[in-house]
């Protein structure tokens, strides 16, 4: 049974990809958002399997690892360094943002929890890093098991409204609204005007050698995935998923300088297809039964710290000039961490952004850690 509702996971994004294909609202919705609203639905209607969970968890690994692979293959590595200095300008400033966010916090909840300095260290951890980082100050400052939980599982849920945020209204608000500078490509960069929402539908397999080229690509991709897995299981505690990704992205990038490999053709739309179930499989673990008991300090300090750093980053990154769709892909790998660059590349249809998510979401695994265990214990020193 779960061999078959896996089988259902994997095709179910073709059929999105169909429909959008050939329906014009479908396509203004794009496939990403369709994916995710699909996933929700299946997963809180009870039709899934019992059992099936560790089966989604595993999928969400494996497609994402799997996608990072494809999808940088035809980046062009030395046009993206044309920009990369802005890029680290926008993590910094996601840093900055979530860490005065919770100090605002940290004065408002001090005398009611005596536990809010802990909640600031995952906080700052998780939304310049990612799970790895969260799972890591859990452990470093003390954080209680059922807190712990509560947090990360409010962090899933509220961190799906800020993906469909941003996947959809955030770029035309912050244009027109906050009259943020539009996106301005390096010479050389990749187009940006292309339909990414589409991409997985525009294969065609007619063209010669396209199955073969997929297909040797493909191989590849699992090979880099394979040594990368090999070389996370060496690092020690929970550090393994960052190293994966490390990996993965490092050798992804080093077979993007051969030229065979490059010029594959479709490998950006294949991987896109993988990101689809990715959406598709992460969207299914959301529980929106997870609401009914709500711990609404817990709850309003995870929203508060998202869509407050959100804010304030916004302002930040108005200031320092860094255009709109470097801002939105930066502030998803620092509040959603790098699985998700992809997701935002496609919604924004600006694939010149994708390296600059990722780059800038590694550099928040390495100094996540760091920052919310020293953000935690300041906090708990200060005489508030």
């Amino acid at each position: 049974m779960n061999a078959l509702f896996a089988l259902a996971f994997l095709v179910a994004p073709a059929l999105i990809v169909y429909l959008c294909g050939h329906f014009k609202p479908l396509r203004t919705i794009g496939a990403v958002l369709l994916c995710y609203a699909a996933g929700v639905v299946v997963g809180n209607v009870g039709v899934l399997p019992e059992g099936f969970a560790p089966v989604q968890s595993a999928m969400a690994d494996v497609s994402v690892v799997l996608a990072l692979p494809l999808l940088l293959f035809s980046i062009d590595v030395r046009a993206w360094f044309k920009v990369a200095g802005k890029g680290m300008l926008c993590m910094a400033l996601a840093a900055l943002s979530i860490i005065a966010v919770t100090f605002a916090l940290q004065l408002t909840f001090h005398s009611g929890r005596p536990d809010a300095w802990q909640l600031a260290g995952l906080a700052v951890g998780v939304y310049t890093g990612g799970t790895p980082n969260l799972a890591a100050i859990k452990a470093a400052i003390g954080v209680a098991n059922d807190t712990y939980i509560l947090f990360h599982t409010y962090d899933a849920v509220i961190s799906f409204a800020y993906i469909v945020v941003m996947a959809s209204v955030a770029r035309p608000i912050l244009l027109r609204v906050a009259r943020m500078r539009g996106f301005e490509p390096a010479a050389g960069a990749p187009e940006t005007g292309g339909d990414m929402a589409n991409d997985a539908a525009g294969i065609s397999f007619r063209e010669p050698g396209a199955v073969r080229g997929l297909v040797l690509a493909s191989l590849l991709s699992a090979a880099i995935v394979g040594a990368s897995a090999f070389l996370g299981s060496l690092a020690p505690g929970t550090g393994g998923t960052a190293v994966t990704i490390l990996a993965v992205t490092t050798l992804s990038l080093a077979a993007s300088f051969i030229g065979p490999v490059r010029r594959v053709r479709h490998t950006f739309q294949a991987g896109m297809y993988v990101i689809y179930v990715f959406c598709f499989v992460v969207a299914s673990m959301t529980k929106l039964d997870s609401l009914v008991r709500v711990d609404w300090a817990v709850l309003g300090y995870v929203s508060a710290s998202i869509f407050g750093s959100l804010v304030v980053h916004a302002l930040l990154s108005k200031l320092a000039g860094i255009d709109v769709d470097t801002f939105i892909v930066t502030s998803v790998s620092a509040i959603c961490s790098p699985p998700f660059v992809p997701v935002l590349a496609e919604a924004l249809k600006n694939r010149a952004v994708l390296m600059t998510g990722l780059a800038t979401g590694l550099v928040g695994y390495a100094a996540g850690n760091y920052l919310g265990v020293s953000i935690a214990y300041l906090f708990r020193s200060l005489p508030l």
